[in-house]
């Protein structure tokens, strides 16, 4: 293991979602296809660990928004089975199969944004190479245009499955947040509530072709100008069975400013 580096994973801006049903989980990549190493070098495993396997289990996925910081889900930080603790967490970047040559950097501190969103910061950045660097996150002006084709990786989490071995990628377009929220409010999430989608969401994926989803805290990212950038962290989204479902993504623009008041985002 690395020493502890004060990786701060500043939590992927999230708000809460809504209560999930018996068949809502949290998403998994569908239809997805194995990433080649080096594709998607922000890419990390963030891990607790699991006593039963007597190893760090991989739990959540995250993005390298600096080499000290990484974004992932605030709720994957507070699920039952952990506590807010920085020393129950590791991080492992430049992986794209689960645990082979794992090299595992500990997390100094946990900063939680007043929405529920998270960060982890680790006390020495990450070593940089091409299968290890930062994606830039997406400037709170910039719009995204439905049809718009993102990606999204990770290695899925969808109980009661295992992880997938392999890094999965999967492509799909921005949904229309209107179209998003007809069919999220029609469908096994709704009870009945108001809005679902809310302001500081935006859906991704593909109608009838499998969901554009990974496991949560997962970055979805759109190729702009010569550049990728980081616009989404999964949130939340519904079971296999419901493919016809766009992944629910926090949307990054909406929370910029914030992270940046954290991060020292030039590198």
């Amino acid at each position: 293991e690395v020493s502890p580096t004060e990786l701060a994973l500043p939590a992927a801006p999230l708000t809460a979602s809504p209560d999930l049903s018996p068949g809502t989980e949290w998403a998994h990549v569908v239809e997805g296809h194995s990433a080649p190493p080096g594709k998607w070098p922000w890419q990390v495993s963030l891990r607790t660990f699991n006593k039963e396997q007597d190893q760090w289990g991989h739990s959540c996925g995250g993005s390298l928004i600096h080499p000290q910081w990484v974004l992932t889900a605030a709720h994957c930080l507070v699920s039952p089975r952990a506590t807010w603790a920085p020393q129950t967490y590791r991080v492992q970047t430049g992986q794209v199969t689960l645990y082979r040559h794992d090299q595992l950097t500990k997390v100094a501190q946990i900063i939680l944004h007043p929405k529920f969103n998270m960060s982890l910061s680790l006390e020495t950045p990450v070593m940089l190479s091409d299968l290890v660097h930062p994606v830039s996150l997406a400037p709170d002006s910039l719009m995204l245009l439905p049809g718009k084709k993102c990606w999204v990786t990770g290695w899925g989490t969808l109980a009661p499955l295992p992880p997938a071995p392999h890094l999965q990628e999967a492509e799909g377009p921005i949904v229309r947040t209107r179209a998003c929220e007809r069919m999220y409010h029609k469908g096994p999430v709704a009870h009945g509530q108001g809005t679902v989608i809310k302001a500081d969401m935006l859906c991704a994926g593909r109608k009838g072709q499998g969901s554009c989803q990974g496991d949560a805290g997962a970055p979805l990212v759109c190729y702009w100008l010569d550049t990728w950038l980081q616009v989404g962290v999964l949130n939340w989204g519904v079971a296999s069975r419901h493919e016809d479902y766009p992944g629910v993504y926090t949307r990054v623009m909406t929370y910029s400013s914030w992270v940046r008041q954290h991060v020292p985002l030039e590198r």
